[in-house]
């Protein structure tokens, strides 16, 4: 569902004098699509339009986390609150090593430590992921996963418990296992609303019904989504979660950093993902030179233009931040829209370059 905000009246010009005058009138008044204090529907809760992503946090090897950079993340998060951000994503996966769950650690830090929700620590929004890991083959192992999460956040309760990926493709019968995890958490009250990731539009139908039956209301559906990532298949994943009232949140909506206008295939961020930038970017200039285009014509910039065409199409986009910069400059992306034309530019653009964002292997049909 996408909401939308605008007014229908027509304001005019009058001149009071004597002499006949032109009455001018004005093009109707559209408010933006969302300031950041606004928030949407996630089913039971209330969110803000856009949320932060916080798969760095703790990850060494894509990334290149370092516990010195601490001091900047909790920067970053007191600046979102103060903004009015309170949707954060997270999974007990994302840390590498030794440092495993340390993004659920930080976030627990943060919320305990922060001066913007001084006692009013229910309003933020933690959304985490559960992975579906070979040795979570009951119920209950993935119940006490969500207690071993919800520990290292310090909270007593989740906005969002999700199953991070299917395991439909290769081990159906742990599936129904994991769902019926997510119900339990849900009817002892660990999360206030239950989601997924990385399911395909056949594969969330299935699921949504079961929860049906079960009572649980299927919140939200977490998928690539990106100008990078707007294939068939995401189009499928996006009716579904129209038709079926499930919220959609789009993350990498940068196509990992590749939309943000900071690379060349002369320019490659260090790591794994030099490797990746160096098979698509060549092919994205049709892409990249709209999102320029536009950028430069609405006083914005790339990445902002990339995250308010998420937002365009009713999904709640959660790009990363590790740093007050990425928070300022994401920021940006509210309290605006794109027109319809420049929506469809974005398009035939991202249409036109060879190349795409490959699809998470996790995701099912």
């Amino acid at each position: 569902m996408a909401f939308t905000l605008s007014t229908t009246k027509t304001f005019t010009n009058i001149n009071c004098s004597s002499k006949p005058s032109n009455i001018t009138p004005f093009k109707p008044l559209k408010l933006p699509l969302f300031w950041p204090w606004q928030k949407v529907k996630m089913g039971p809760l209330s969110v803000s339009p856009m949320g932060f992503g916080t798969w760095a946090w703790g990850n060494q090897l894509l990334w290149g986390y370092q516990t010195s950079m601490d001091d900047q993340l909790q920067q970053a998060f007191e600046l979102a609150l103060q903004k009015g951000i309170n949707l954060f994503d997270t999974a007990d996966s994302y840390g590498t090593g030794r440092l495993n769950g340390q993004s659920e650690r930080l976030l627990g830090k943060f919320i305990e430590e922060s001066q913007a929700i001084k006692g009013k620590q229910n309003e933020v929004v933690i959304a985490t992921k559960f992975a579906a890991y070979p040795w979570r083959l009951t119920s209950g192992q993935f119940v006490n996963a969500c207690r071993a999460s919800l520990d290292r956040l310090q909270i007593d309760q989740l906005g969002i418990g999700q199953l991070h990926w299917s395991t439909a493709n290769y081990a159906p019968l742990q599936e129904l296992v994991l769902w019926d995890g997510l119900v339990a958490m849900y009817e002892k009250g660990l999360v206030r609303a239950v989601g997924v990731s990385n399911y395909g539009p056949q594969q969330l139908v299935k699921i949504h019904d079961y929860l049906k039956t079960r009572g649980v209301p299927l919140c939200s559906a977490q998928v690539q989504f990106s100008l990078l990532s707007m294939g068939k298949e995401q189009q499928e994943i996006k009716s579904v979660c129209d038709e079926l009232g499930i919220r959609l949140i789009s993350y990498s909506p940068l196509g990992l950093g590749m939309l943000t206008g900071k690379y060349s295939s002369s320019k490659l961020p260090t790591g794994p993902r030099s490797l990746l930038f160096r098979q698509i970017l060549p092919g994205l200039e049709p892409l990249l030179v709209a999102l320029r285009e536009i950028a430069k014509k609405r006083g914005k910039t790339m990445p902002q233009v990339a995250i308010n065409w998420c937002i365009c199409k009713g999904t709640v986009p959660i790009p990363g931040i590790k740093s007050v910069r990425h928070v300022e400059d994401n920021l940006g992306a509210l309290g605006w829209r794109l027109t319809n034309d420049e929506q469809l530019q974005l398009e035939y653009a991202a249409e036109e370059s060879p190349r795409s964002m490959i699809q998470n292997i996790f995701q099912t049909r």
